[in-house]
């Protein structure tokens, strides 16, 4: 069985690193330490992201999705260094972020950038809309004068929909989606070439998140974008996604390009997921029923030494083997991975 580090190499010789890569995550950890006791010392370990890699090229769509506590949102923010990962390697452009100096971080700040779930949250309420965004380019040396910022941050609302009127206001005064478009336009700001999407559309309306998905689509066929989109509505994945990754207890269970891992799921717990989302929604056979699993998420702190899925999983051939061994994330088709022991390459049909 091939290592996380093996896998990764094996997709950059199938073509996924080439000229065109950007964002190259390897074997990524985040534990977040558990304290006790009456000197509240760290006795154990949340392991929120554990060995995690993935890869992204440039103006492509990588689809994050998994329940709510998976590790989704914490991956996000390592990729980005705004919490520092426990260990592993993330490479853009080629250059290993964990050797950069302060300088370099700063540069890697205009090339990167994250739109939170959360748009109200992450906005300061005591700035008007268009101070914000002019304080971010001052900040980062873009505009020469205060009216080469002013008329940067017309550009920017118009961008994203809003208009330069709306420059003038506080964040109270907006929509939930007009807010979600303010967090877009900061983000934008510095003109990055990565953007995370961490849940952008979750606290929208159903008919504001489609305005909000098409607007992200539009940016990023204009701009040249590439996307970490992380979400837990399938169906939204499914629209903005190239590629789609799927977590489970703080590891990635299984990785294709979206049409393919929609239409044949390897893994028994994307095959839960698709089988609860609405099939209208969906490129779903029409006979694919529900399946409904049982027991509760295994703890984080106290993994499995074998498949972190093996209690919940409804796989008819699940076996003793299963219990005590790790899957690793490997081909099971080209471009298909899975952490799965009961699908091989024969298996799959490859």
């Amino acid at each position: 069985m091939t290592s996380p580090a093996d896998v990764q190499s094996t997709a950059q010789v199938d073509g996924a690193l080439d000229a065109g890569m950007l964002l190259d995550v390897q074997d990524l950890k985040k534990y977040f330490p558990v304290h006790g006791g009456v000197l509240g010392r760290s006795v154990n370990q949340v392991r929120a992201v554990d060995g995690v890699s993935f890869w992204l090229r440039r103006g492509e769509t990588l689809g994050l999705v998994g329940e709510s506590g998976c590790g989704k949102s914490t991956t996000g923010r390592a990729v980005l260094r705004l919490i520092e990962p426990t260990g592993g390697r993330v490479l853009f452009d080629g250059q290993d972020l964990g050797g950069f100096d302060r300088a370099q971080f700063r540069e890697f700040r205009r090339s990167a950038q994250i739109v939170f779930q959360d748009p109200y949250g992450s906005l300061n309420p005591r700035m008007t809309v268009g101070s914000m965004l002019a304080e971010i380019l001052k900040v980062h040396g873009l505009g020469e004068t205060g009216g080469d910022r002013s008329a940067r941050v017309r550009e920017l609302l118009d961008m994203v929909g809003l208009h330069a009127e709306h420059a003038g206001r506080y964040p109270h005064e907006f929509s939930g989606g007009q807010r979600q478009r303010i967090g877009i336009a900061r983000a934008l700001a510095v003109e990055p070439e990565f953007i995370v999407l961490d849940e952008p559309v979750s606290a929208l309306d159903v008919s504001v998140q489609a305005q909000v998905i098409n607007l992200l689509r539009d940016l990023q066929k204009e701009l040249g974008l590439t996307y970490l989109f992380i979400a837990h509505d399938l169906a939204v994945v499914e629209y903005m996604s190239d590629r789609v990754a799927v977590m489970y207890l703080g590891k990635i269970v299984e990785m294709a390009a979206a049409q393919e891992l929609y239409r044949n799921p390897l893994h028994p717990y994307t095959r839960a997921l698709l089988s609860a989302a609405p099939r209208r929604n969906l490129k779903a056979g029409p006979n694919r029923q529900r399946i409904r699993l049982s027991g509760d998420v295994p703890s984080p702190i106290q993994p499995s030494s074998g498949c972190p899925f093996y209690a919940r999983c409804p796989h008819p051939e699940k076996d003793e083997a299963c219990r005590k061994a790790l899957p690793i994330l490997e081909a099971k088709a080209p471009g298909h991975l899975a952490a799965c022991c009961k699908h091989s390459m024969a298996a799959s049909g490859a």
